[in-house]
């Protein structure tokens, strides 16, 4: 008995499957900063994904708006229940989050387009000016609410979206989520967020983690890892498979595996099986306990849901998966799923095997 399992980084829903062109509604990638759009305006509920994702035991997860931009939109967490609409699914008070995305992707997009960025000190001053912007709608908007709680009747600032996305995570309200994988990258974006008084939050991917595992810890920011993908681009060249173990063994750490697949997603307790297992046989000595941990309660923190699911407690949500054996074997299957203490799935009763209106229409 496991609690749910989180995955903190998914695109289900925005690109679900079939992935077909009308069905690719993950990256606005019409500009380098989109902090006006919202993933969860893009999810298609009838996504066959979010089934085969409760048959892996995943509870719960965020999904993301995709890695083109700078500043690519907001993230939202949703219950992974069956439902018609979005809303039915949504996570009750999780915070949003906001894509962001160093390095190659924003570079590679928009330098195809001969615009700004090109370079990675074109991203870095993109994501600056964004900031700046940010600060100076923040302190018009503070000016604003003294002056009319003072009674001088003063003009509001006009309203931007794209503003008021930035502005909240710069009140603390909105949760930082960045595709970043170099760790020079990482320290800068960690600079930044000092810059503008916001936290860096969570990194995506990072490859490279373990380089700067004690400044992750010292500054507060999990690390969202897979075990084993890298080498298919530059920045994910650097890879070491104790990536994960490494980040974890720091004090105040925050380690967590993630899918960013439709497919991994279905068996995210085996990617974590797959990094305690080559981090045990290099000298760690990472526990069933450890591990289950980067699948749960820490990626309930990174989405800021760890005072009600991540773990088996009292006054949490009822979010519990029961295998057929340890979560950990290659044989592992998870028999029944409960979602606030609901059945939603069970390998033996088809009665609680959802399928999509998608599906059923196509029978």
């Amino acid at each position: 008995v496991t609690p749910g399992i989180i995955d903190v980084h998914s695109h289900l829903g925005v690109y679900p499957s079939p992935s077909v062109e009308s069905h690719s509604d993950g990256n606005e990638a019409t500009a380098p900063v989109t902090a006006e759009v919202w993933s969860e305006h893009s999810v298609w509920p009838q996504d066959p994904g979010f089934e085969a994702a409760r048959a892996g035991g995943i509870t719960t997860l965020q999904l993301l708006p995709g890695s083109a931009n700078l500043i690519g939109g907001r993230g939202v967490t949703l219950k992974n229940v069956p439902s018609h609409t979005m809303q039915g699914m949504k996570f009750p008070d999780a915070p949003y989050g906001l894509k962001m995305a160093c390095g190659e992707n924003p570079k590679r997009v928009y330098g195809s387009k001969n615009i700004s960025p090109s370079t990675r000190m074109g991203n870095m001053a993109g994501y600056r000016q964004a900031w700046a912007d940010a600060a100076e709608y923040k302190r018009a908007w503070e000016k604003y609410d003294r002056d009319y709680e003072a009674g001088k009747n003063p003009e509001a600032p006009s309203r931007n979206l794209t503003l008021d996305t930035l502005k909240g995570v710069l009140d603390g309200d909105i949760r930082i989520h960045n595709h970043c994988y170099k760790a020079e990258e990482m320290a800068m974006m960690i600079d930044l967020g000092k810059e503008f008084n916001y936290h860096a939050g969570t990194f995506h991917h990072a490859i490279e983690a373990y380089k700067i595992g004690d400044l992750l810890a010292e500054n507060g920011n999990c690390a969202a890892m897979w075990p084993d993908w890298w080498g298919f681009k530059m920045e994910a060249y650097d890879m070491i498979l104790e990536n994960v173990a490494v980040v974890d063994s720091f004090k105040n750490s925050c380690a967590v595996v993630h899918s960013d697949s439709g497919t991994t997603i279905q068996r995210l307790n085996q990617e974590a099986a797959k990094s305690m297992y080559r981090a045990n046989e290099n000298g760690f000595e990472i526990t069933e306990a450890d591990a289950i941990k980067w699948i749960t309660y820490n990626a309930a923190k990174s989405l800021g849901i760890e005072n009600k699911t991540g773990s088996l407690e009292k006054g949490k949500a009822g979010d519990v998966v029961i295998w057929n054996q340890s979560p950990f074997s290659s044989y592992a299957i998870a028999e029944q799923v409960f979602v606030d203490g609901a059945k939603v799935f069970d390998a033996n009763d088809d009665t609680y095997k959802a399928k999509s209106d998608f599906l059923l229409g196509q029978q």
